[in-house]
């Protein structure tokens, strides 16, 4: 496994391996990694044959009063869990070598980073299309992996690749959780004892709603109802909201077409997201919306449509 910095060193090394028809996957992260980032990196090893993670904390995706300085890292453990899983290269540049003296170029999203996280945090989805899109220009892989706990990120980087016609197939790979059900996310380990246990109260809404559409409950405004029951020990609940999931359109009435319930939340001083899938059974969707629940949301899609996949 060979670990670059700069990146002159990786685009040269990357030339070669690209130059004799090698298939690249590329993962992105901030580090910290967990079993999460593992499924991502072992769906990469599996299809590809050249595996890149990079280590970044991207400053630009971050906002003036969040966590930017206390983010959790540890590189040690990230390179170990990255030789055992296969990765052919770490990709770990400073901030300085992403973003140079006088740099002035970002990528502006469009309506669909405007909700949900999009409205609390303020041009966090700039910063992620910019470093995103930068990422893509320096390693230029075939195939890149993202996680479904971060639906509106893959929604954002979805739709940047098709607008810029960028020569990248996205691969949302479904959300890891603890046996619990809480969704594995870096930020979980800010979390004290008591506030661990409090924060499974998102899973469980979440996971209730998505059985209760598998068992024909179809009114959005029930099964918002019935995640939010019981949620009731987050200090407080930034969103939580039915969307469609290609176009992130807010979902009214009843929930035919495939949807994502969404939601943000403190608890303590740590904020969480996490999401489900509401899949119509097969039979009831159109080839488009086939093709959707094929390539957007991965294994899960299948697994969910009958209801709430296995914990």
């Amino acid at each position: 496994m060979l670990t670059f910095r700069m990146i002159k060193s990786l685009t040269q090394c990357l030339r070669g391996y690209r130059s004799s028809g090698l298939r690249v996957g590329f993962v992105p992260t901030m580090g910290f990694l967990h079993a999460g980032h593992r499924a991502l990196i072992d769906e990469s090893v599996a299809r590809c044959d050249i595996t890149v993670v990079s280590i970044f904390v991207n400053p630009t995706q971050f906002g003036p009063n969040e966590d930017l300085d206390r983010y959790p890292r540890a590189l040690e453990a990230d390179h170990e869990l990255c030789r055992k899983a296969g990765v052919s290269m770490i990709f770990m540049p400073d901030a300085g070598e992403i973003y140079p003296p006088g740099f002035q170029t970002h990528v502006e999203p469009g309506p669909v980073a405007e909700p949900l996280c999009g409205a609390v945090r303020p041009g966090h989805f700039r910063g992620v299309a910019t470093v995103v899109t930068k990422l893509f220009a320096i390693v230029q892989p075939d195939v890149a992996f993202f996680g479904q706990k971060d639906f509106q990120q893959c929604a954002v980087i979805r739709q940047m690749v098709r607008d810029l016609n960028l020569p990248v197939e996205i691969v949302t790979v479904p959300t890891v959780r603890e046996p619990d059900g809480l969704a594995l996310s870096s930020r979980n380990s800010y979390l004290d004892p008591a506030d661990r246990v409090r924060a499974r109260c998102l899973s469980q809404g979440l996971l209730a709603a998505q059985v209760a559409y598998g068992e024909g409950e179809q009114d959005s405004q029930r099964l918002l109802a019935i995640a939010r029951s019981l949620m009731n020990e987050v200090d407080q609940l930034q969103y939580l909201e039915l969307r469609d999931a290609r176009t992130l359109e807010a979902v009214q009435g009843l929930v035919e077409q495939p949807a994502a319930l969404c939601v943000a939340a403190t608890i303590g001083p740590t904020r969480l997201i996490d999401n489900v899938l509401l899949i119509p059974p097969p039979t009831a969707l159109s080839d488009r919306e086939l093709e959707l629940v094929s390539h957007v949301m991965g294994r899960q899609a299948t697994a969910g449509a009958q209801g709430s996949p296995p914990l």
